[in-house]
């Protein structure tokens, strides 16, 4: 089969330097992808221990005088947890209690505690 003169096309050269352009491209992006994804499995569980702590408050304004926290109490209050995010209460009192979190599926390692009186220990990292 001939070509005709005013036919034209790319050469293999040039379909070569395209598809290597685009490998760079892929090597650099791929990576930044995955540090995001960790970024976000992260901020889902920082975001649940605090909306956690918001229902445990909540439960205390309204039952001053309990002796125990539970994840019920928080549920009953409004608290929904992220697929995939698993918050801990350790029972106490208002003044006592603490809430921890961690990712379940493994996307990040470390935990998010936060204690009765809003102070934070954040061990959250990229696996």
């Amino acid at each position: 089969m001939r070509m005709k003169r005013n036919q034209k096309g790319f050469t293999l050269i040039e379909l070569m330097i395209v598809v290597a352009i685009i490998g760079i491209l892929a090597a650099i992006a791929i990576p930044q992808f995955n540090a995001y994804r960790a970024k976000g499995y992260m901020t889902q569980v920082r975001s649940d221990v605090k909306n956690a702590y918001t229902s445990a408050m909540s439960y205390y304004a309204d039952n001053p005088t309990a002796a125990a926290l539970t994840t019920a109490n928080l549920t009953a209050n409004g608290f929904n947890p992220t697929t995939g995010v698993t918050v801990t209460v350790t029972s106490g009192t208002s003044s006592t209690f603490s809430l921890s979190g961690a990712n379940a599926a493994g996307n990040c390692t470390g935990t998010y505690i936060m204690s009765a009186t809003g102070a934070v220990t954040d061990t959250l990292a990229a696996p």
